[in-house]
């Protein structure tokens, strides 16, 4: 089998301009989570997949200092991007990594690859159980072809594995519990400033002592020496992007 981790990445944040960009320990989150993804034992090939948007060329550049493979597609079609993306080099499944997560777990990622049934066409964290910022989601290259077939609504356009989500009938789901328990509450992804403070906070202990290789457990166990950390963010709540998504939504002209 063949895995293809694709990071979604842009600078036009409405929330958070130039996130991705932003410095932790000498190093941008994307280039954090690229490394991150690329620890995993069982991904191929690391891609980055942006926007043609004259603002993203600082990660065009950061792609080209780092050596990896950079796309370049749709501005507001994030599904044509992958999809493009992923013909090009045809994997068996693409795995769907967002640029703002720079705590991503590539040894939970790993454990959902070998979990997943020859069969499946889309795994995720359907119940939500791991932090916001770890989600996982592995999507077969024959399901994402048949999306950007027949998607029409523009948060299944944005939004690239909505319409497989919600068409259980048509795809085969698998579903990936957290291995340490119901963690869904805790927010470890990057959109508001006070996420950044969090997630500075957690990389300044563990670069401390020379550990860049800290996983989902050892953050738990960090917060759990020192709960007022997980009040720093709480107050935003989960998926906030893609509810405004389909606050917004509306039928796009067929491609």
């Amino acid at each position: 089998m063949k895995y293809a981790a694709m990071l979604q990445a842009r600078c036009g944040s409405s929330r958070l301009p130039g996130k991705i960009l932003m410095n932790i320990g000498g190093k941008t989150v994307l280039q954090w989570v690229i490394e991150r993804v690329q620890r995993s034992k069982y991904i191929d090939e690391v891609i980055v997949v942006t926007s043609i948007d004259k603002n993203n060329l600082p990660v065009l550049r950061l792609c080209a200092d780092l050596g990896v493979q950079v796309f370049a597609g749709a501005e507001d079609d994030v599904l044509d991007r992958y999809y493009q993306m992923a013909k090009l080099i045809k994997p068996d499944y693409v795995v769907r990594v967002t640029a703002d997560c720079p705590c991503y777990d590539w040894s939970i990622l790993d454990q959902a690859i070998e979990s997943m049934p020859l069969e499946t066409d889309y795994l995720s964290d359907f119940g939500e159980t791991l932090p916001d910022g770890l989600d996982i989601e592995i999507v077969k290259f024959s399901a994402l072809k048949l999306a950007w077939q027949k998607a029409n609504l523009a948060s299944e356009r944005e939004h690239v594995t909505q319409y497989i989500r919600k068409r259980p009938e048509k795809f085969q789901h698998k579903n990936f519990v957290c291995p340490f328990g119901d963690f869904g509450y805790l927010r470890w992804t990057l959109d508001e400033q006070e996420d950044f403070v969090f997630i500075k906070t957690i990389y300044d202990h563990f670069l401390s002592m020379g550990q860049e290789d800290f996983l989902t457990q050892d953050i738990l166990e960090f917060i759990n020496e020192h709960p007022e950390l997980s009040k720093i963010n709480a107050k935003y709540a989960r998926n906030e992007g893609l509810e405004k998504s389909f606050r917004e939504d509306k039928i796009m002209e067929q491609l």
